[in-house]
């Protein structure tokens, strides 16, 4: 029984910390209504592009905390507490519920992100090395495609190829929740996918000045 309460409140809380919409509120104190311009998606990519950078990497930065911070703390958190040993099953129940909580928060009406930056800090406090080559691939892909979509789900996809190369004899649970969470990924970006088939995808501008919401 005082296992099952970590598992169940752990869960929950980050699920709470994850729907709040950083990207929403930023914005909104810019006098923007994020999910009215640009792409209307709430993540950083779109409040880099349509208030400015400088909020758009401050949007990426709270989204990536609220996925750290279940995934690392709160398991150590429960430990501190006296409800034994930090799992793999809880640091992957809790970002698994700040994830979920970003792409669905119950602040918007469970309409939220597409959980890139959020899936980023949950991951580093699971998996930190598969999250390594996740972060080259990206950044190899934005640098040479300047595609925002199609860096993230490759980064998906390597973190999760690096966490079966990389995983202990036996072990299966990380691999097989990174490889749901790189289709989640993948699936929450269909739209994007059409617009990459069709050419229509905007690429990324790294000199975009501010309130350029092309």
């Amino acid at each position: 029984m005082t296992n099952a309460i970590p598992l169940t409140a752990g869960p929950v809380l980050a699920y709470l910390l994850g729907s709040i919409p950083f990207g929403f509120v930023i914005a909104k104190a810019r006098g923007i209504d994020i999910r009215s311009v640009g792409s209307g998606n709430i993540g950083a990519t779109n409040v880099f592009r349509s208030v400015g950078k400088g909020w758009g990497l401050l949007t990426f930065l709270c989204d990536f905390l609220k996925g750290l911070i279940p995934a690392l703390l709160f398991p150590l958190l429960a430990e501190h507490l006296g409800f034994g040993r930090s799992t793999d099953g809880l640091r992957i129940l809790c970002a698994a519920g700040a994830i979920a909580g970003h792409n669905w928060p119950i602040f918007l009406q469970f309409k939220g992100g597409k959980g890139v930056a959020t899936s980023a800090g949950a991951l580093l406090g699971i998996a930190p090395a598969a999250v390594g080559v996740g972060l080259a691939a990206w950044a190899v892909m934005l640098v040479t495609l300047r595609y925002v979509s199609l860096a993230s789900m490759v980064a998906a996809g390597a973190i999760a190829g690096a966490a079966w190369i990389m995983r202990d004899s036996g072990e299966l649970l990380v691999p097989l929740a990174l490889s749901a969470l790189a289709l989640l990924v993948i699936a929450r970006h269909h739209g994007n996918i059409r617009r990459l088939l069709c050419g229509t995808e905007s690429r990324f501008n790294f000199k975009r000045k501010r309130g350029d919401s092309a």
